[in-house]
């Protein structure tokens, strides 16, 4: 006879089958499989920390598992560049082999949350490119999200324009990570993505199960919004979160004025509600990663710290 459980998970996904509870069923009925309704939550960086510390990619990526992260988002480029071929900076070229990211992650003892590919998907001679290498890149690296954002528009194009050409540069990039189960994850950043029912709008360009919401929580602040009300809006499309804070001063003086930041304060010291934060991604279909974005490797470490009071 088959298991009954092992004919119930194949078609779970594979994030899912943890969360399988049996649920109690009324006398003389048989109980029931379920999907447990909460989602684990893991906390990674984006190594964005490193920046001004002028050191190369399996550096940061030793540092930040030393910290105790257990996830890393590096973050990737196009072509070459100075910095990084020296090794004064962490983004690494998507012309390197992939194994050199996985095998950075695998000495260090940390996994791979997703990758930063920011590019804009309002220029498809730029967008398209990037984002289909950045996929094929994650698959062959393991990881399983990639992240970005609209960029700012061209002066010279209508709003119309504008989502039809991110609906061609979404479809073409969807195409390519929908065979090899990859995550495209849509931030909040840019003039379209700054209120929630434009980053809705650009999420309903293309359908596909490859196409989620990359929630940033500094952004969402800076752009006026409560980011917990926006989360909770998102939540069952999460696949990733930038965990960003905003000190009070940033907040005083840019609130309102800009759609987002590179990266934040240390979480914690900033205006951000964490422990509501986290009870909202309990609450996603994915297990979901907080990956950190701060400047330093100081505001890393209070980070690292304080998120992990929160679920001790």
């Amino acid at each position: 006879m088959t298991d009954p459980l092992r004919r119930f998970t194949t078609a779970v996904h594979p994030t899912c089958v943890s969360k399988l509870i049996w649920v109690n069923a009324p006398p003389g009925r048989c109980p029931k499989l379920a999907i447990k309704p909460m989602s684990d939550i893991s906390f990674g960086i984006n190594l964005e920390f490193v920046r001004h510390e002028d050191k190369p990619f399996e550096w940061a990526v030793q540092k930040a598992a030393d910290l105790g992260y257990a996830y890393v988002e590096p973050m990737v480029h196009l072509g070459r560049e100075l910095l990084s071929e020296a090794g004064y900076f962490h983004s690494v070229s998507m012309l390197d082999d992939p194994y050199r990211i996985k095998s950075a992650c695998q000495s260090a003892g940390v996994k791979l949350s997703g990758l930063s590919a920011h590019t804009p998907l309002l220029k498809p001679e730029i967008g398209v490119e990037y984002l289909k290498q950045a996929v094929r890149f994650a698959a062959e690296c393991g990881a399983p999200v990639v992240n970005t954002d609209e960029g700012p528009k061209q002066k010279w194009t209508s709003e119309e324009e504008d989502f039809t050409l991110m609906r061609y540069t979404l479809r073409e990039a969807a195409k390519v990570a929908e065979p090899r189960g990859i995550l495209i994850g849509l931030e909040p950043h840019q003039q379209y993505s700054r209120h929630p029912d434009g980053l809705d709008r650009i999420y309903q360009l293309v359908k596909s199960p490859s196409i989620g919401i990359n929630f940033d929580t500094g952004n969402a602040y800076l752009c006026g919004h409560d980011p917990i009300v926006w989360l909770r809006r998102v939540v069952r499309r999460l696949v990733h979160l930038h965990a960003k804070d905003i000190s009070v001063e940033q907040s005083s003086t840019q609130r309102g004025k800009v759609t987002g930041t590179p990266v934040g304060c240390a979480c914690g010291d900033g205006v951000v509600d964490w422990a509501k934060v986290i009870k909202v991604c309990r609450q996603a279909k994915h297990d979901i990663v907080l990956s950190v974005e701060c400047g330093t490797v100081d505001q890393a470490e209070r980070s690292i710290s304080y998120l992990k009071s929160l679920i001790a």
